[in-house]
């Protein structure tokens, strides 16, 4: 069922000046809909004179019904992570590069805001995960990432070993690079690179790609998106580093374990009618292409 969005979020990339005339050009069209705007913190400098209310990411998500994210994947993933919780819509309109998640362009964005405005959209409920660091008994951190969890080697050019556990089972011992823990909505992104399936956004799935692994037999996995997945630094493993999103880091060391399991939240990601999730593998991955 259709949502009338009446209280907007304006969110971009922080001090992004290729990113403010479309965001004033946004605003003003709202505004002029008589729609409620509000801006997060992090865009407000780029509005001289500006007349809009503005807000922490925190307020801001308990006051709107719906975020429009201007700028590439790397600040809706951003944006998400902040504002899943709050059951917030969210839109992207696309400046960055890949634009797999942000895919209305900005040459249409006042045109599909109006009919996303009228109840002509479509929405995909994306799994997120949640993650938790621990050493001992010591909580190091916990986090949401949208595409993926990975615990990777730093800057040395030795592999890392990791012991994983699926639901209390023991999976394997892995000696790589790293491993990546993907959301379907992750799975083109890193997870791709490493030789992982592409999962469709619908499945209720994560899958787990080793990177670079020293065994050639150590292939993906995926599992049941209710599976609840521990990764433990192997005794002498050195410099390793959990990063979510490739956004959010955290520094392990031998013996630290990694929890990974799908957050309680699902994120509301907006779509223009006729969003076609197989026309985008095309044209994002260039398949088809003649030479």
């Amino acid at each position: 069922m259709s949502t009338t969005f009446t209280r907007i979020g304006l969110i971009g990339k922080a001090g992004d000046q290729q990113v403010a005339q479309t965001l004033q050009t946004l605003a003003s069209h709202l505004a002029g809909q008589q729609r409620e705007i509000l801006l997060d913190a992090g865009i407000a400098p780029l509005f001289s004179d500006n007349p809009y209310p503005v807000a922490d990411r925190a307020t801001l998500s308990g006051r709107i019904d719906l975020a429009v994210v201007v700028g590439g994947d790397g600040t809706l993933l951003n944006a998400a992570r902040s504002l899943a919780e709050s059951d917030v819509a969210v839109l992207g309109v696309n400046l960055g590069r890949l634009g797999f998640l942000v895919d209305v362009s900005p040459d249409e964005m006042t045109l599909q805001m109006d009919r996303i405005l009228g109840g002509h959209y479509q929405e995909d409920h994306r799994t997120l995960l949640h993650a938790r660091m621990t050493r001992g008994e010591e909580l190091l951190s916990e986090t949401t990432a949208l595409n993926d969890v990975i615990v990777h080697k730093r800057d040395i050019a030795r592999m890392i070993e990791l012991d994983t556990w699926i639901d209390g089972y023991f999976l394997n011992t892995n000696r790589s690079d790293g491993l990546i823990v993907t959301t379907p909505t992750g799975s083109t992104a890193y997870a791709l690179s490493g030789g992982g399936p592409v999962l469709h956004p619908d499945l209720n799935a994560i899958a787990l790609v080793p990177i670079c692994p020293h065994t050639l037999s150590n292939r993906p996995i995926v599992l049941s998106d209710n599976a609840v997945i521990e990764i433990v630094l192997h005794p002498g493993t050195l410099e390793a580093t959990v990063s979510c999103d490739g956004q959010i880091s955290q520094p392990l060391q031998a013996g630290d374990h990694v929890q990974i399991r799908k957050h309680a939240h699902t994120l509301r990601l907006l779509h223009p009618v006729g969003h076609d999730y197989f026309a985008v593998l095309r044209r994002k991955l260039r398949w088809s292409e003649q030479p």
